[in-house]
C-alpha cells in the first residue's frame, strides 16, 4: 500500500541533520513515515546524547488518511522496588535528580519503535529494522561531531553529572566536556542498537539484550530489574482531540500534558483574537496557558490515579468556563512551580500522506547521568518528577507511570491539509506548540516564519526555577514594555536561544504538497524530495 513508486515522495525533519538524512534516505528506498521516524529515533541516540536516548520513553502520534490518529503510549514504570520507603530509608525528601536512585522506571521508547512498526508492518511497510538503525550504528561505530549544544550542556551540567556511574568514561574525554567538532564515538551504544536492530525490539526487555541491560542496571545501583523490564509494554491508546473553526488537533493523553496544548489553543480561540504578534496574542496565549496548567497541575500524573478524566477539560462548556477567566488586560499573578526537561520531538510525512509526530525524551539533559557499563546506555531520569508524600496521581507507587511534559501535536484543517508539529523544552512545549499554530493555522504566516519568529516561555525548560516570563530580545520593545504594564513578570533572553525549544514542523496539502520547517535554535534541518 506504502511502497509504490508513484507514492515516493516524502518529507521529515528532526533537531539534528543526521537524524533527518537518515530518515530521508529511507523513505528514498520506498520505507513510510514510521519507517523513517524510527531511523530518525535511532540516530538521534547517537548524535544528539544529551537531548534523547533508548534509555528514555517516547510518545507517537501516526495519522493514516482515512481513519482515527493512533497514539503509541511508550512510557516505562516504576520499579517493583521504588517505593517512597526506598528513599525515605536513606534520608531523603524528594527523589534526586541524578544518579541511580534518579533512574528508577523503564525504559520504553525502544518498545514504542516496536508497536510502530507492527503498524507499520499492517499498512503494507517492510524494511528490516537492521536496515532502519544502521546511520545510527555507523555514527556510533565511526564518530560524529560534537555539537555546540551538548559541549554547552555538558560544560553546564558536569557538577551534578560527572559521579553518575557510567557519565565521565562515555561523555567526558580526558576528564573535560568534548570540544565543539571533536569526534565522539559510541561504540557501546553502537552495539546495542546493532543487537537491536537484528534480534528486535523485544529483546531489549526479555531477551539477551535485556539481561545485560539488567546486569547494567544492578552494577550502577538502580532499582530497576530485569524482571521490571520483561514486564513492560507498549500500548496503542486513543489520543485527545478538540475541535477548532479551522482544524481538529489531536495530542497526547496522560500522563503527558497533551491536555494543556489542547486547552491553550482551544481557550485562545475563545478570546477573538484577529491580529498576530500583538498584545491580545501573545497576553491571550500566556494567560490561556496558566488556565490550562492551573488544571494540568493539578490532575494530571498517572492515568489510573488520576482524580477527574482529561476529556472533562475539553468539553465546550468547561473552556467557556475557563476562557471567561481570562482577563484581557492584566496578567494573572503566576508563583506556579516549573518542571524541565530536555526532549527531542521529530516528524515525517509520505507519499501516501501517512504522517508521523514523534517525542523522545531522557528528561533531564543526560537523564540522570548513569550510562551503563555493557549496552552504553543512557539511562532517563523522568521518575525523578515523582513525589514520596500526598495523594497526587504523581505520587511515587511500583508500577506507576510518571508525569511526562512530553507531548506529540497534530492538526487535520478542514480544507484538507494535515500537520504535524512539535518541540522539546518541558514547560515551553505546549506554549511553543500554541505559538506554531496560531502563526500558522489561524494568522496564515508561513510555517518556517511561523517556527522560527521570537517566541516566548512562561516558567523554565531546565535551568535554574524560574517562574518568569521569557521573551526573545527579538519582540518589539514596546510589545515588552505594555506586557510589563500589564503585570507580567519579564525576562527577557538571547534572540534565538536554546531555552525556547528545538521545534520543527511538516504540513501536507490536499494536492499532496509538502512543506517543511526546522528550528534555527537546533541543529537540525526539513529533508523532503
Amino acid at each position: 500500500m506504502l511502497n509504490t513508486p508513484r507514492a515516493r515522495r516524502g518529507m521529515v525533519t528532526a533537531p539534528h541533520h543526521l537524524a533527518s538524512e537518515a530518515g530521508l534516505a529511507v523513505l528514498r528506498e520506498g520505507g513510510n513515515a514510521i519507517e523513517a521516524t524510527v531511523a530518525m529515533a535511532a540516530t538521534l541516540t547517537v548524535v544528539y546524547p544529551h537531548m534523547t536516548g533508548i534509555g528514555g520513553d517516547g510518545f507517537w502520534l501516526i495519522s493514516v488518511p482515512g481513519r482515527d490518529p493512533i497514539a503509541i503510549e511508550a512510557c516505562g514504570r516504576a520499579a517493583m522496588a521504588a517505593t517512597p520507603e526506598l528513599y525515605k530509608s536513606k534520608g531523603l525528601r524528594s527523589i534526586p535528580w541524578r544518579g541511580p536512585l534518579a533512574a528508577n522506571t523503564v525504559a520504553a521508547t525502544v518498545s514504542g519503535w516496536g508497536e510502530a512498526l507492527r503498524l507499520s508492518a499492517e499498512l503494507g511497510g517492510g524494511l528490516p529494522l537492521s536496515r532502519l538503525v544502521e546511520d545510527a550504528v555507523w555514527h556510533a561505530e565511526h564518530g560524529f561531531a560534537v555539537t555546540q549544544s551538548q559541549h554547552d550542556l555538558t560544560t553546564e551540567k558536569m557538577p551534578e553529572l560527572k559521579d553518575a556511574p557510567g557519565f565521565a568514561a562515555r561523555f567526558l574525554p580526558d576528564g573535560r566536556p568534548p570540544a565543539e567538532r571533536s569526534l565522539m564515538k559510541l561504540a557501546a551504544l553502537g552495539a546495542t542498537l546493532k543487537a537491536i536492530g537484528n534480534a528486535g525490539t523485544e529483546d531489549f526487555y526479555r531477551g539477551r539484550l535485556a539481561k545485560l541491560i539488567a546486569a547494567d542496571l544492578a552494577r550502577a545501583g538502580s532499582p530497576v530489574t530485569g524482571e521490571d523490564l520483561a514486564r513492560h509494554q507498549a500500548r496503542r491508546v486513543a489520543p485527545l482531540s478538540v475541535a477548532l473553526k479551522a482544524a481538529k488537533l489531536f495530542n497526547f493523553p496522560p500522563p503527558t500534558q497533551g491536555l494543556s496544548s489542547l486547552m491553550i489553543l482551544a481557550l485562545f480561540e475563545r478570546l477573538g483574537v484577529t491580529e498576530a504578534e500583538g498584545f491580545d496574542h501573545l497576553h491571550g496565549l500566556v494567560e490561556a496557558t496558566k488556565q490550562a496548567f492551573l488544571i494540568r497541575d493539578r490532575i494530571v500524573g498517572d492515568p489510573d490515579a488520576m482524580p477527574e478524566p482529561p476529556e472533562k477539560y475539553l468539553e465546550a462548556g468547561m473552556l467557556d468556563a475557563l476562557a471567561a477567566k481570562i482577563d484581557r488586560k492584566t496578567a494573572l499573578h503566576w508563583p506556579q512551580p516549573a518542571s524541565g526537561g530536555d526532549t527531542t520531538w521529530m516528524g515525517a510525512i509520505d507519499g501516501h500522506g501517512v504522517a508521523v509526530s514523534f517525542i523522545q525524551s531522557i528528561y533531564f539533559e543526560f537523564g540522570s547521568g548513569c550510562v551503563l557499563e555493557e549496552t552504553g546506555i543512557n539511562w532517563q531520569n523522568r521518575g525523578a518528577s515523582f513525589l514520596l508524600d500526598g495523594n497526587s496521581p504523581r505520587l511515587l507507587k511500583p508500577g506507576r507511570m510518571p508525569f511526562h511534559t512530553l507531548n506529540p501535536a497534530m492538526a487535520r484543517f478542514s480544507d484538507g491539509r494535515s500537520m504535524v508539529y512539535g518541540t522539546m523544552g518541558g514547560e515551553g512545549q505546549p506554549q511553543t506548540q500554541s505559538a506554531i499554530f496560531t502563526r500558522y493555522g489561524l494568522f496564515g504566516q508561513g510555517l518556517q516564519q511561523a517556527v522560527t519568529a521570537p517566541r516566548w516561555l512562561l516558567g523554565k525548560t531546565w535551568g535554574e526555577e524560574s517562574v518568569s516570563l521569557k521573551l526573545e530580545s527579538r519582540f518589539d520593545p514596546a510589545l515588552v514594555e505594555t506586557l510589563r504594564q500589564a503585570g507580567h513578570n519579564i525576562d527577557v533572553l538571547a534572540p534565538f536561544t536554546s531555552t525556547m525549544g528545538h521545534a520543527g514542523a511538516i504540513v501536507r496539502h490536499e494536492n499532496g504538497l509538502l512543506e517543511g520547517a526546522s528550528d534555527p535554535r537546533s541543529d537540525g534541518v526539513a529533508l523532503g524530495f
